[in-house]
């Protein structure tokens, strides 16, 4: 679920019930200090920033039930009032059952597609928010920093997307992104993760062709077969929020690593 205008306190429970669990997991200990995930998304709301998207994860485990991982993204004011074609957000991470430290990352959305990306940790480091003590710094300091971030991620998006790909590149691009997603037995077809969804992804540059395969490694459809059985497959979405998190920060840190290599080959040439 992902609009233009913030989600209401019933939106929000009615996707993740877990944001309102008002008491932590049996099991967790007792030095444990419990903090309701919709207190934190109150105290966001009043720096101008407002839920926008909520995931939660699906438990196999009943007893889980009401305390799994969730994640909730963001997105400033300003940003809701002139939407931007890439729009900074906020991630919120946690549980509460401690699987999940109760963090704060910047992501990105874009509007092309209305999908999200998660920067790698490389670029912008995750705000651990404490169970103990300072929450309310560790808060409003990831805030912070996230909103003085804001015109660095653009620069760097601009500097993505000043970068041509040719086509070896975007297809070397995509066999390092096959691990991110797929195990080492399963074969893949690189030219399904290449294929853009849209006219405004028929572009070479590094910005776009990160997104294309960004959405075809999270949304599916890739066709590939099985080495040990030698079945074939098509993938589907990913569901999983670690999964979908750890694709888009393994993507972003292999488009720094192509953007070095490039960068310098592009100041000699200008």
């Amino acid at each position: 679920m992902s609009v233009l205008h913030p989600l209401t306190d019933n939106e929000l429970y009615d996707e993740a019930p877990s944001l309102f669990t008002e008491e932590p997991h049996y099991e967790v200990s007792d030095k444990y200090h419990f903090i309701p995930t919709i207190e934190v998304i109150n105290e966001i709301k009043q720096h101008n920033w407002y839920p926008v998207k909520v995931q939660e994860a699906t438990v196999r485990d009943l007893d889980k039930e009401g305390y799994q991982r969730h994640l909730v993204r963001f997105r400033h004011f300003d940003d809701l009032l002139n939407p931007p074609q890439n729009a900074v957000e906020l991630l919120l991470f946690n549980s509460h059952d401690r699987t999940t430290a109760f963090s704060i990352s910047a992501g990105i959305y874009r509007f092309v597609y209305a999908n999200g990306l998660v920067i790698a940790n490389s670029v912008f480091e995750s705000y651990k928010i404490k169970h103990i003590g300072e929450r309310d710094n560790d808060v409003l300091s990831a805030i912070n920093n996230i909103t003085s971030f804001k015109p660095q991620l653009q620069e760097k998006i601009n500097t993505f997307e000043s970068i041509q790909l040719s086509a070896g590149e975007k297809e070397a691009f995509a066999k390092a992104s096959v691990p991110l997603r797929f195990e080492n037995h399963l074969q893949v077809d690189i030219n399904d993760l290449l294929v853009p969804h849209r006219m405004e992804d028929e572009h070479n540059d590094l910005y776009t062709i990160m997104n294309v395969i960004q959405e075809n490694l999270i949304r599916g459809n890739v066709s590939g077969y099985n080495k040990e059985t030698g079945r074939r497959f098509t993938s589907k979405e990913i569901t999983s929020i670690g999964k979908d998190v750890e694709v888009n920060q393994g993507l972003w840190d292999i488009a720094e690593r192509i953007s070095a290599i490039k960068q310098p080959y592009l100041a000699r040439a200008a």
